[in-house]
């Protein structure tokens, strides 16, 4: 049963995949228009060896090139060497480098007669030389174990050797610049920053009768805020 299709069926509609109906059990199609059965696939096969009489009648070798029968190539510029030339003369543009290329001509070197040689020397061998085998009876004495070994004792013989030719210095005596370069000299801390219209204005009460009443109070009260609360050990006592 064919499904129905609703309107007219063009050419175009077959050249589109996305109006293409899938067929059931078929492959979908692409659109892609292929020849006709008559059409043949592939490339000709066009001999030029004259078939089986040729074969029969002589036998075909591949004659070596040599330098009488190799043909002189043609060299080319050499623009490594033009650039360098041009460089040299103070061209830096492109368009000079072009002008230079127009009028100066620097061919490069042949290559030598047997690097165009296509044919090998008759004694060569192609190929890898074949790794040597791993000689078992030394993996199973423990060989390369004891070659290590030994090797790390005698590097630890002549790390001792050394050492003991090292010189032992004597006693390092203390100098003046060494004393210096130790000590730490204290550093009195800086007074408190005041204005400067205050620094020379004196205090205009003056509670104590003399300085050394002074200097007792300050220090009963030092040797009492230690049993006080507060920063200033100026708080309450504390019971423990």
């Amino acid at each position: 049963m064919q499904p129905v299709q609703v309107g007219v069926v063009r050419d175009s509609m077959l050249a589109n995949p996305l109006l293409i109906r899938a067929d059931l059990g078929r492959s979908r199609s692409r659109a892609f228009i292929l020849p006709g059965k008559e059409f043949v696939f592939g490339k000709p096969n066009i001999t030029t060896d004259g078939g089986v009489p040729e074969v029969m009648s002589h036998w075909a070798t591949l004659v070596p090139i040599t330098r009488s029968s190799s043909k002189p190539r043609r060299a080319g510029q050499d623009f490594m060497a033009l650039n360098r030339e041009a460089v040299k003369s103070g061209l830096v543009t492109a368009h000079e480098h072009y002008q230079f290329r127009a009028t100066h001509d620097l061919k490069l070197r042949p290559p030598p007669v047997a690097a165009r040689l296509h044919c090998s020397p008759p004694d060569i061998t192609f190929g890898v030389h074949t790794r040597p085998s791993t000689p078992i009876f030394d993996l199973l004495e423990h060989r390369y174990q004891q070659r290590w070994l030994e090797e790390c004792r005698s590097a630890q013989k002549a790390s001792q050797t050394k050492e003991k030719k090292k010189t032992k210095l004597g006693k390092i005596y203390e100098t003046r610049t060494s004393l210096l370069r130790q000590s730490q000299p204290s550093v009195e801390p800086r007074p408190l920053w005041q204005l400067p219209r205050f620094q020379k204005v004196g205090p205009h009460l003056e509670t104590f009768r003399n300085p050394e009443d002074r200097k007792k109070a300050f220090s009963s009260h030092l040797s009492d805020s230690v049993a006080r609360c507060g920063l200033q050990g100026q708080g309450m006592y504390t019971n423990s």
